[in-house]
């Protein structure tokens, strides 16, 4: 898709972050259920199987697979397939591991990451205020977190190390040519996670699924590669400030995902260390909007 300017690009990209958070949950249930029972490297590769022939005929249906890549949108693509598989596998192999709500009020914070590797990447103009936000907002994860406790569970850690490669691939996934096909962009990050996951064949004891599991994998393919469109769509159609704070809505499928399905209770601090985050993430958010203005009339960066 091509960019939209304005308040029109934002609410497209607002509603396309609602979209992507909520398929990603749903996607995350079912491949978490999938692999309790199957080797995790399996259930990623049937699941990404199913999501590459998705993505596929949609791509051929559009006429994407016919595009001609711009030379400087080579390295970018390859750049952002590396985000993507580093968030994947760390992120995946911590959620098997680990609570489904913890580990998702974990990866939010990556739109408070995503303000720090703007500016340290991207050069944009990063106030005090908004450094304070994105360092309080790391309190809060550490509070989930909390090491050297007995609730301190080190999968953790391989969640938040997941949290630096989906910066890497939504900062360069704002670099790629408008024209560049969103499909395409989704099929060949779909091929790479799926290819990547042979690698860990020669390590466990693959066999054929059951028809329940694949029930789910077939299920999770589908949000999956809804997840993967739309969270491309939403991060190429507004603007990055004002779309990413979207990403808390994660929060509450993930809390009633992990209750109704895992029964897994969030405890008092998780739920404080979870709050903090997100308060963080929203402040973020409203001093952009007050900069932005700032902008338009006096200037200043907050």
């Amino acid at each position: 898709m091509t960019a939209v300017p304005g308040s029109a690009g934002n609410v497209r990209g607002i509603a396309a972050m609602l979209v992507s958070q909520a398929a990603f949950i749903a996607n995350d249930t079912m491949i978490k259920l999938a692999a309790a029972e199957l080797p995790a490297g399996q259930a990623i590769f049937l699941r990404g199987l199913a999501t590459c022939a998705i993505a596929f005929v949609l791509a051929w249906l559009a006429g994407a697979l016919t595009y001609r890549v711009h030379p400087q949108d080579k390295p970018r693509l390859g750049i952002r397939v590396v985000g993507e598989l580093g968030s994947t596998f760390l992120y995946l192999f911590a959620l098997f591991n680990m609570q489904i709500a913890d580990a998702t009020a974990i990866i939010q914070f990556v739109p408070l990451a995503i303000t720090a590797g703007a500016a340290l990447i991207l050069g944009e103009a990063v106030g005090w205020r908004r450094w304070a936000a994105t360092l309080v907002g790391f309190v809060g994860v550490m509070i989930v977190i909390r090491p050297g406790t007995s609730a301190f569970n080190a999968w953790s850690l391989v969640a938040l190390a997941s949290v630096a490669f989906m910066v890497l691939r939504d900062l360069i996934t704002r670099r790629l040519s408008a024209d560049l096909p969103t499909l395409f962009v989704t099929l060949l990050t779909s091929v790479g996670v799926t290819l990547s996951a042979l690698l860990l064949a020669p390590f466990e004891a693959w066999r054929m699924p059951s028809g329940r599991e694949s029930g789910l994998l077939a299920g999770a393919a589908v949000f999956l590669f809804l997840g993967y469109y739309f969270i491309i769509e939403a991060m190429r159609a507004g603007d990055v400030s004002v779309v990413s704070p979207f990403r808390y809505s994660v929060i509450i499928s993930a809390i009633v995902a992990g209750i109704v399905v895992f029964d897994e209770w969030p405890d008092r601090w998780k739920s404080i260390g979870t709050l903090i985050v997100v308060s963080a993430g929203l402040y973020t958010f409203m001093r952009e909007r007050t900069r932005a203005r700032e902008a338009r009339g006096e200037g200043g960066a907050g």
